[in-house]
């Protein structure tokens, strides 16, 4: 059906005409109108997600969304940001030289730490690989995006970070781990799955990491040369080098798959650099683990050294291009790692091992090089808003996510104190044979507190007892921090609408089937 533009009967439509004005090539005007009318044209598939962004729209007549020059070089207003969003897996916040970590080198990275706006209490609210990279990405918490489990798919309507910067004008690119299709881990990944996402070279899922595999615009399989992290570094860095001189801001994201396990496979030269039997343990880890402990952790260490290097690399390729000082960098991981702490291996826990994660905002620009340390707690829903605020983009109704781009700036903390941590159904690495189970949880700067399904489960004052191994549910003299903490729970929940249902449940509502240990069956 042809449309219609109020006003100009047979001329040009005002938003066509200031995107011609802008000086933007003819075809990226017929992209970014294109991108405009898919969210506001009836009748599309699941409309009903997009409703809520009809009103934003057309509040700010679209502009806001689609046009690019808006703060660009020629305007008075300060330049919008390039997005570079450099994201690890498995990287708990403990593991840096910044952190306090005595064994792991992270030199760059410490640097990095001290140049930048630091969120020491970031939390993967539900912390696990899927359900956290669709939080990051719709600024949605889990049981609204649906994706709870790993292999899970994110609607591929979903209102996403990376759609959202294409509509204000953003170029957008996507390399490394995705692990948002759910079809498979190692097939192609068409257009309309990207999210919003242009150039691309990515897989599914996969840590084989001296063997990896990624696709780009066709269904042929390419292959990452050696270490895949080191590679898709290198093919970043080659994207910002392509990128210095154009008018367009750029949306990278850069998804590493290590420091997940397995552990044992960094190149020769960063193992050699940890020994096993030198590995300093946390108190926290059993004595009859203490010896796989070590061996986990020299291996992981391995990787985030590597890594640590490949992080050096950006950060040059981003001075060499004169990109580095209006380039907002994060630096975050999807959650953490055990390791041995507790008892326990991998994530999905509640204890801070796996919850908390490393968040860094580096943008001299605007920020300088100073660095801070903020100290309130920032959960995973919380990083689209926080990003689109800095980048002076309008946020989408459909964002639960809280936005701290002000707070960065130095103003008031936009939090209550406290956020939420869960698991809605166990599986995989933490299956109830293993002792996983639902849990909903609060997480204050001081205390954390959880229960399942059967009551009150954990309590811990991390200020008192930072390894936490004093459980103080049910002890004398804590049944009114108990009650309090639980009261605090309560009210958490019923803002986010969250029943606290069984795990079959919720596998029920989004008709998923799920194998005897409640895990996604997938395709390697």
């Amino acid at each position: 059906m042809h449309t219609r533009w109020r006003g100009e009967p047979g001329g040009t439509p005002p938003l066509t005409a200031a995107l011609i004005r802008d000086g933007m090539p003819m075809p990226d005007v017929a992209r970014r109108l294109s991108f405009a009318l898919r969210l506001v044209k009836p009748g599309r598939p699941h409309r009903t997600e997009m409703q809520p962004m009809i009103p934003l729209i057309r509040m700010v007549g679209l502009t806001l969304l689609v046009t690019p020059g808006l703060m660009h070089a020629g305007s008075r207003q300060k330049p919008v940001p390039n997005v570079l969003f450099v994201l690890a897996d498995q990287w708990r916040a403990q593991a840096f030289g910044f952190a306090g970590d005595p064994n792991v080198k992270t030199p760059h990275l410490d640097r990095l730490a001290g140049q930048s706006v630091r969120f020491i209490n970031a939390i993967a609210g539900m912390p696990v690989c899927c359900p956290t990279r669709a939080s990051l990405l719709t600024g949605q918490r889990p049981l609204t995006t649906g994706v709870f489990l790993n292999d899970a798919p994110l609607n591929p309507q979903a209102v996403s970070l990376a759609k959202v910067l294409f509509g204000a004008g953003y170029d957008t690119a996507y390399i490394g781990k995705w692990h948002l299709n759910g079809d498979g881990r190692s097939h192609f990944i068409p257009r309309e799955r990207r999210q919003g996402f242009d150039y691309w070279k990515a897989l599914e899922c996969g840590h084989d990491y001296n063997h990896s595999y990624y696709y780009a615009d066709g269904p042929e399989k390419l292959s990452w040369k050696g270490y895949d992290a080191i590679a898709q570094t290198s093919d970043a860095a080659d994207y910002l080098r392509a990128h210095a001189r154009s008018r367009k801001p750029f949306f990278l994201f850069l998804a590493w798959g290590p420091p997940h396990d397995p552990y044992s496979t960094a190149p020769e030269k960063y193992r050699a650099l940890y020994s096993p039997a030198k590995v300093k343990l946390a108190a926290n880890v059993p004595a009859a683990m203490r010896d796989s402990a070590r061996q986990l952790l020299a291996g992981y260490y391995a990787h985030c050294t590597a890594l640590d290097d490949c992080l050096a690399a950006l950060l040059l390729a981003l001075q060499e291009t004169g990109l580095d000082r209006n380039t907002l960098l994060v630096f975050a991981s999807d959650h953490g790692d055990l390791l041995g702490s507790h008892g326990g291996r991998n994530k999905q826990q509640p204890f801070d091992e796996c919850v908390r994660v490393p968040l860094l905002l580096h943008w001299p620009a605007e920020f300088g090089t100073r660095g801070s340390a903020l100290d309130a707690l920032i959960n995973s829903e919380d990083l689209m808003p926080t990003i689109l605020g800095l980048c002076g983009v309008p946020i989408p109704p459909t964002v639960e996510g809280l936005d701290y781009s002000g707070y960065a700036r130095g103003g008031k903390n936009p939090s209550d104190g406290a956020t939420l941590i869960s698991c809605a159904a166990p599986f995989g690495q933490w299956t109830r044979k293993a002792g996983g189970r639902e849990y909903r949880g609060v997480r204050t700067l001081r205390y954390t507190y959880v229960r399942d399904l059967n009551g009150p489960w954990l309590l811990f004052d991390n200020e008192k007892d930072p390894g936490q191994m004093n459980n103080l549910v049910g002890a004398p003299g804590s049944v009114e921090l108990q009650m309090k903490l639980e009261a605090i729970l309560s009210r958490k929940l019923s803002e986010a609408h969250d029943q606290f249902l069984p795990a079959q449940e919720y596998i029920r509502q989004w008709g998923y089937s799920v194998d005897a240990e409640g895990t996604v069956p997938y395709e390697p």
